[in-house]
């Protein structure tokens, strides 16, 4: 490793170390002033489970390179971030670990989004593991009945190949895609989480008792569709056609996925039999004088 890159890796820990604030050390007196913000090297040391001597020449850059286990202990210590914890590693020279499990609530801000577009279109929200988190209103009277309340009932990947009236919704070609996008997401998470048990588990399920997930895998598509023309028949309005957007959260691997109505062209204007003057002078310049050119000479 080089001396810029020890460089950065102990400003980098200093600079945590200053944001931490005395309270966040175990057992500490909330009322505890100090003249210096931040922990002591100390206190770290003691959240990390590290040897004060050690840390010292992490901050200092004089340690070699730092092992998985120590950058592992610091970044639990400081409390880091998913993306805060894989740039401590790669200052370390290090291979970040594999991501953890997706946050299980939603922030705030999505959560405003979910409503506020209530009237607009319908949104969805799933993590990373495909699981549905939320939906707003509109959302939930076209996807709502296919999830319930099983093991995996609100897992996309599996109900794009066990939910009932599936085919009902989108139509057998929009089930088919849907079941080979579900498939190619799932490897992908399986990619991202590979010691995650609940996808290991919901894996082992499809692939040994559904044919059609079995041949969707074969294929070994991977990825994530950003953007889709979703064709669905609504319970009341019949059938719809959206424009749909996916929108990422990284922090805490969620996903957003925007349901935009598509518009129909107006119907060119017809005037009615016996329209006046006034109505006919309404119409667009170019539409009267298009009415006003001669019709073409029928060939003789």
């Amino acid at each position: 490793m080089q001396g810029d890159e020890r460089s950065g890796l102990g400003e980098y820990l200093r600079h945590h170390r200053s944001q931490m604030a005395p309270r966040d050390r175990p057992g500490a007196s909330p009322l505890s002033h100090r003249r210096v913000p931040g922990l002591r090297r100390q206190e770290l040391a003691d959240i990390a489970s590290i040897s004060v001597e050690y840390y010292t020449r992490l901050e200092q850059g004089r340690a070699v390179r730092p092992s998985r286990e120590v950058l592992t202990a610091l970044a639990r210590a400081f409390r880091l971030s998913n993306a805060e914890r894989e740039h401590l590693f790669r200052l370390a020279g290090e291979r970040p670990p594999p991501s953890r499990a997706p946050a299980t609530e939603i922030r705030p801000g999505l959560q405003q989004l979910l409503d506020g577009l209530n009237d607009v279109m319908p949104v969805t929200i799933h993590d990373g593991r495909l699981d549905m988190l939320a939906f707003n209103t509109a959302a939930a009277a076209l996807f709502g009945p296919l999830f319930d309340d099983g093991p995996y009932g609100r897992n996309i990947a599996h109900q794009a190949f066990t939910a009932t009236g599936l085919d009902n919704v989108l139509g057998n070609e929009g089930a088919e895609q849907l079941a080979r996008v579900a498939t190619a997401e799932l490897r992908k998470a399986l990619s991202h989480y590979p010691e995650d048990e609940y996808l290991r588990s919901l894996f082992r399920e499809l692939s040994s008792e559904n044919p059609e997930f079995d041949r969707h895998w074969r294929k070994g598509e991977i990825g994530t569709w950003s953007s889709a023309m979703k064709h669905v028949n609504h319970p009341t309005e019949g059938p719809l056609t959206f424009d749909s957007e996916m929108l990422h959260d990284p922090e805490n691997d969620h996903w957003v996925m925007l349901f935009a109505p598509t518009r129909p062209d107006p119907p060119p204007h017809t005037p009615r039999p016996g329209a006046g003057a006034s109505e006919r002078n309404s119409q667009p310049a170019s539409a009267r004088s298009h009415s006003r050119r001669r019709p073409p000479a029928r060939p003789h």
